[in-house]
């Protein structure tokens, strides 16, 4: 319970951060999984990315994903191939899984848990930038695109450091409107617009900053956003088509119940404000009182 906008999301983000057993069972499989990988690829590198890597995940939501550095000739010109190997080996290493492939990774479910389940992402180191590792990872068309896991991560790290430990958890926000809200765009879409706009900021007071977000994400469209690290590539928000429009929808409705909410605040009816703000989180968001 709250009484002040602040207070709830204060009050939310723990509700957000993954358990101690949830955190665990994010763990538990890695040994096995990078066993398989080095005996069959020569793995030389298996290191822990995307929401958990990041401290950005969601309880009951995120995976866990690793990227497996594999030494070039172990891997295939075409990437579908070269997912489809790593997706053999691990079949093999966990038959009773249901291994599979979901691009760019492969996806090892070892219960009905988010976080047993973990996602690989075959990559070719490229070289060292700036003191980051560039590698090559697959992408949708069956090639190969550029990325930088550490140098995305360093970029998150420093303007959270620099905004009073409030970016990570303004992410956060995104990501459970996301999930709760069953809105199909790209976590790490979010993560990256949510730093890269937090990089223009003095500070951060979360019910302003998540509503300037979805508006921000509704002006472009979902536009494919440029990676603000050594990478310099694009991130695009969704798949496909359909599901852009779901998202568009779906971001449509949520910026106006954030617009709702922060009127409702400056006008001092802050019960109002919790009201939209529990309606834009499907009712996650804490009760007022």
């Amino acid at each position: 319970m709250a009484t002040t906008v602040d207070e709830g999301f204060r009050n939310f983000l723990p509700r957000l951060t993954p358990t101690a057993t949830e955190s665990d069972a994010a763990k538990k499989h890695r040994t096995s999984i990078s066993e398989c990988l080095k005996s069959n690829f020569g793995m030389t590198r298996f290191f822990r990315t995307g929401s958990f890597g990041n401290g950005t995940s969601i309880r009951g939501y995120s995976d866990v994903d690793y990227f497996a550095e594999i030494p070039r000739d172990k891997l295939t010109q075409v990437s579908t191939n070269a997912l489809q190997k790593v997706r053999l080996a691990l079949d093999t290493r966990f038959p009773d899984t249901g291994v599979a492939v979901r691009t760019p990774a492969v996806v090892v479910p070892f219960g009905t848990d988010a976080s047993e389940t973990t996602e690989v992402v075959p990559a070719d180191y490229i070289r060292d930038e700036q003191g980051h590792a560039l590698y090559d990872m697959p992408d949708f068309g069956g090639g190969w695109m550029r990325a930088s896991p550490d140098a995305q991560l360093a970029y998150v790290v420093y303007w959270d450091d620099k905004l009073d430990r409030k970016v990570r958890p303004l992410v956060r926000f995104l990501k459970a409107w996301r999930c709760f809200r069953d809105v199909p765009i790209s976590s790490f879409y979010l993560e990256m617009r949510t730093a890269k706009y937090a990089a223009t900021q003095e500070s951060i007071y979360y019910p302003i900053d998540v509503k300037v977000l979805l508006k921000q994400l509704w002006d472009c469209q979902l536009a494919a956003a440029q990676d603000p690290t050594v990478v310099g590539g694009y991130i695009h928000a969704c798949s496909t088509e359909a599901m852009t429009k779901d998202a568009l929808s779906k971001l449509e409705t949520a910026l106006v119940r954030a617009e709702k909410a922060r009127d409702a605040e400056k006008e001092g009816k802050t019960e109002d404000a919790f009201y939209w703000w529990r309606l834009l989180y499907n009712y996650e968001f804490p009760a007022y009182g």
